[in-house]
């Protein structure tokens, strides 16, 4: 949402409160509180918002948005269900302290530097990037005149050394877009393969997709949804999510950006949901 105060001040609960996934939540009693209930409604991973925003109207970029002893908190609190905390970050200054807190995941983080992915990849905390986003100017993502144009275009200046320095030092890199709203705008997701070949291989981004996002979803323990199986590889017994693509992904990754044209079958958990051969 574009603007969220806490219910304390207004008394009308976010729409994300009022579902029962989200929470404003301030001092370390109160998001305690907000981490269990969450976990108690089935959270598989808790993703906690540590600092600056761009569709968010009134978080700046440069705003670090818990203290280190709430965010202790939150992840005693996941850790206590045997999962972990993911977190919304742009400054160096928030991921130290989300590092330091023991968040093991770290959602976008254009303005990284370099001693701060070094210490990442030391530390085994993942990276979530994405690489078609922060290319993305006002004008394409029809925000000029909003609060959100400058920031994004401080985004679009800022973050060209992230992915050269996360790939340098080895940092585990997810794959995800971040692209939300209308089916017209999640459609561009696979645009985000192409993005990134500007930095990686084609075979390092079908990793990222596939057994790299698998192994950062298993550190979610006994609340992930998959139990019953291995996830993330091919072999016999492991949930059957497979695809059959007409080309070779390897050699030209822009296959993967139509999948209406050139995936031929689609498997998820052993069901075919399309079969065109």
């Amino acid at each position: 949402s574009v603007f969220r105060l806490s219910p304390h001040f207004t008394g009308v609960p976010d729409k994300a409160e009022l579902l029962g996934w989200g929470y404003v939540a301030d001092g370390v009693p109160e998001v305690q509180k907000a981490a269990r209930e969450v976990l108690r409604r089935g959270a598989t991973q808790i993703k906690v918002m540590a600092g600056g925003g761009v569709s968010s109207y009134y978080d700046p970029l440069d705003t670090t948005q818990y203290t280190l002893e709430e965010m202790k908190a939150i992840v005693t609190e996941a850790r206590n269900w045997g999962t972990y905390v993911a977190a919304h970050a742009y400054t160096d200054i928030a991921v130290k302290q989300c590092i330091e807190a023991g968040v093991m995941s770290i959602e976008h983080g254009p303005f990284l530097q370099e001693d701060t992915l070094k210490l990442m990849a030391k530390k085994g905390v993942w990276l979530s990037p994405q690489a078609y986003l922060f290319g993305l100017t006002p004008e394409q993502l029809k925000i000029v005149g909003t609060p959100s144009e400058g920031k994004m275009r401080q985004v679009n200046e800022d973050s060209e050394n992230l992915m050269k320095w996360a790939k340098k030092y080895g940092v585990k890199i997810a794959w995800g877009t971040d692209l939300f709203g209308p089916p017209s705008k999640q459609a561009l997701q696979p645009q985000e393969f192409i993005a990134r070949t500007k930095y990686f291989t084609p075979y390092e981004i079908l990793k990222q997709a596939t057994s790299d996002n698998a192994e950062l979803f298993k550190l979610s323990g006994k609340r992930h949804p998959y139990q019953k199986a291995e996830i993330g590889v091919i072999q016999a017994g492991a949930y059957a999510d497979l695809l059959i693509i007409d080309g070779n992904p390897l050699e030209d990754i822009r296959i993967m950006t139509d999948p209406g044209e050139n995936f031929r079958v689609i498997m998820k958990d052993g069901v075919i949901y399309k079969n065109e051969l």
